[in-house]
């Protein structure tokens, strides 16, 4: 279980769950593509303001299960209000940024993109999202469902984390 700071912005209450590091294994596979598992790395941090600063680090894993490389990073900011309804601001280094928004609910996030902005050299031609962050048992369970030019919305990454 955990607490939620007698000094934390009124704002996040919803979010104080989301709090602190978390690292865990997933997979990514996608159409034409090598399935593959992957280490990752979450910290959602505060500051006093009203928003949590997302940083979400993965990286393809050796035989052993070690880092190997990186293979993404994602940036980002969460901001909530009081009727539970959360948007979310990210960007990466494949060339995209994205606004998600969605309802919050007691451990548990559901969003979905109301906008994505690709530069010209992004590395794939993503349109639309879904993602869903729920607490089950203590652990992070997060998934991310995908659309592109040539691709329908369908599961693209998936992963369980521990609080570390």
């Amino acid at each position: 279980m955990f607490e939620i700071p007698t000094d934390l912005n009124p704002a996040l209450v919803g979010l104080a769950w989301l709090r602190g590091r978390w690292e865990g294994t997933g997979y990514r596979e996608w159409p034409g593509e090598e399935k593959v598992q992957f280490g990752v790395q979450i910290d959602f941090t505060e500051n006093g303001s009203d928003y949590l600063h997302y940083l979400a680090q993965m990286f393809l894993l050796d035989e052993e299960g070690r880092p190997e490389r990186p293979l993404t990073i994602e940036t980002g900011f969460w901001r909530a209000n009081e009727s539970a309804d959360v948007d979310v601001v990210m960007c990466s280094p494949e060339g995209y940024s994205e606004i998600w928004y969605g309802k919050l609910q007691p451990g548990r996030v559901d969003l979905t993109t109301d906008a994505v902005v690709r530069s010209p050299l992004a590395t794939v031609e993503y349109t639309a999202g879904r993602r869903l962050y729920g607490n089950v048992d203590g652990k992070l369970m997060y998934s991310f469902d995908r659309a592109t030019t040539d691709e329908a919305l369908r599961p693209y990454m998936w992963a369980t984390l521990n609080r570390v």
